[in-house]
């Protein structure tokens, strides 16, 4: 593992400890009421706020040594390094396991948590030499029970939340019910190796979903995985300097990461990841972002490298001597054959997004917007991907050439104007969206346009759920192509737009087409709800489809939040 730069940045890391910027937080309330005693008050006076969000090295665990089940020699080493946490300290009234289908098909819930403890060499990497850990970085990764599919949902360490009841490292269990930061779970008990099965209940309270496994990666753990894979590829919209990674220097400092895209591993991997000022508004919400591109890029060069003991043993070498697991990832099969289970999701079907959130009017603080959160759990529940489609594993198998769907759903339209082997077409990018309330109709419009050549991507859902009909935007000169995209909709409306690039709305007219369900009848009542079947999840708000990063996207699109800096 590299070591970490002498010099005056580093130790000017160490003495500078506290808050900074919009979307600070800390766990000093929980620290000081559950821990006690000196140091708990010398880690609530440092205000601990210089924090990794080593989410990155989480996901990274959860995807690369998820994929990394090959050979004996990995699992000896792998078994050798693993450590996991009490079993006990698990909350024992949880929400219900998924239900597996027919074919024993079922959902993955993964929960990966950034430690920013300052133990080991952890001091010397992240700065600060002051005692406990907090979780500066934390995402329910949710696999869909196809295991196609897969989103990453992130959980601003400075939201207030209700903490449940939690385990403390002296045995004993804390009351629960009081609101605090959500970071303050992990840092319940004070303990250098923070809480996550705390860290672990307070989720599965937040969001009723049960919680298969949890993973804590340190900044160690993710310097070296990041040397393991010799380096992740970043890009920055402005260049960044020692003063915008820690702004207690008082001056602009070096120059530590310039602009525009290159190759990061360890410190410089760790300060991007950490990075919080100099971009945007300086807030978590960036950095969120940040993490997230990072996460997407790190997935994508291991799926890119090959999976093979050559390539992954020391990247889960590096992994595992830093990683934390819960009792049912506790041995090298364990978390091999886990990891096998992921190899086939691709890169464009591994999502981000972060939680629906809002600034708080009396601090600094965040509260998350219970009513699109609940949307968003609810769709996770049901196994639906956050552009509307189904990926329980139960979905019929296409249909063999030549043949239709069924006699009363006609096979989609198409037309002379825009054949499937117009390769002229791979050159048309088409964001599709679903106009209806009709799940996985834009995975199904998208699907028609895929078929004809088109670089068609779902995009989510609509701002509105009543297009009766299909409507394609287009921007400025993009009118020729719009047609041949609206060629594939019989009677679709085009309308220009100040956007750029070309939108499809699919409306009631494609769902009818496909023999989809509408919704809603003609007369305006509620849909019938058939017996023992759970009504389908609510349609997702944009502010949550519209800002969902795929790993595979561009990495230096949407990597800062807000304006200044």
């Amino acid at each position: 593992m590299p070591s970490p730069r002498a010099g005056g940045r580093a130790e000017a890391r160490r003495a500078a400890q506290g808050k900074g910027g919009r979307g600070g937080g800390g766990g000093g309330k929980a620290e000081a009421a559950s821990a006690g005693g000196g140091r708990a008050a010398a880690r609530k006076s440092a205000k601990p706020k210089k924090n990794v969000k080593k989410i990155v090295a989480w996901s990274t665990a959860g995807v690369l040594v998820v994929i990394a089940g090959v050979g004996g020699a990995i699992y000896l080493k792998l078994n050798a390094n693993i450590k996991s946490f009490d079993a006990d300290a698990i909350a024992r009234n949880r929400p219900p396991e998924a239900k597996a289908d027919a074919d024993g098909n079922k959902p993955v819930n993964i929960l990966l948590i950034g430690s920013d403890s300052r133990g080991k060499n952890n001091a010397d990497l992240g700065g600060g030499e002051d005692g406990g850990a907090r979780s500066d970085t934390t995402i329910l990764l949710h696999v869909y029970a196809d295991h196609k599919h897969a989103v990453g949902i992130s959980i601003p360490r400075n939201a207030k939340v209700e903490l449940p009841s939690c385990k403390l490292p002296n045995g004993k269990w804390t009351k629960g019910g009081n609101t605090d930061l959500f970071n303050a779970a992990f840092s319940m008990g004070g303990s250098d190796d923070g809480n996550p099965a705390c860290t672990q209940n307070t989720v599965e309270k937040l969001t009723g979903i049960r919680v298969d496994h949890t993973l804590v990666v340190d900044f160690n753990g993710f310097a070296s995985m990041t040397s393991a894979v010799n380096g992740v590829d970043i890009c920055l919209p402005k260049p960044i300097y020692e003063g915008d990674i820690n702004p207690k220097l008082k001056k602009k400092g070096d120059l530590v990461l310039p602009q525009g895209k290159q190759t990061v591993e360890g410190q410089k991997a760790l300060d991007y990841v950490r990075l919080r000022h100099g971009i945007g508004d300086g807030s978590d919400i960036g950095r969120m972002k940040r993490q997230q591109a990072f996460l997407g890029s790190l997935a994508s060069k291991i799926k890119k490298d090959g999976m093979n003991p050559t390539t992954l043993l020391p990247l889960a070498d590096a992994a595992t001597k830093s990683l934390v697991v819960d009792p049912g990832l506790d041995s090298a099969d364990k978390l091999l054959s886990f990891g096998l289970s992921l190899k086939n999701i691709d890169m464009h079907d591994l999502k981000f997004v972060t939680v629906p959130w809002r600034y708080r009017t009396q601090d600094q603080d965040l509260d998350l917007v219970q009513a699109d959160a609940g949307k968003l759990w609810e769709t996770l529940k049901a196994d639906q991907t956050i552009d509307g489609q189904n990926a329980t594993g139960q979905q019929p198998d296409a249909p063999a050439d030549g043949t239709s769907p069924a006699p009363q759903q006609p096979a989609p339209p198409t037309t002379p104007a825009a054949p499937a082997a117009d390769t002229a077409n791979s050159a048309i990018r088409v964001a599709v969206y679903n106009g209806t309330s009709v799940n996985g109709l834009a995975g199904k419009a998208t699907e028609q346009l895929k078929g004809a050549k088109f670089a068609a991507s779902t995009a989510g859902q609509a701002a509105s759920t009543k297009y009766r009909t299909t409507t394609i935007e287009y921007g400025s000169g993009q009118k020729a192509n719009a047609e041949k995209v609206a060629a594939l909709f019989p009677g679709a409306g085009l309308e220009p737009s100040s956007a750029r690039g070309i939108s499809v709305i699919a409306g009631q007219d494609f769902a009818a087409a496909m023999g989809m369900a509408t919704g809603a009848p003609a007369g305006g009542g509620a849909t019938a709800a058939t017996p023992g079947v759970p009504a389908p999840p609510q349609p997702l708000p944009t502010t949550i489809t519209n800002d969902a990063r795929s790993a595979d996207d561009d990495i230096c699109a949407n990597t800062s939040y807000g304006s200044g800096g």
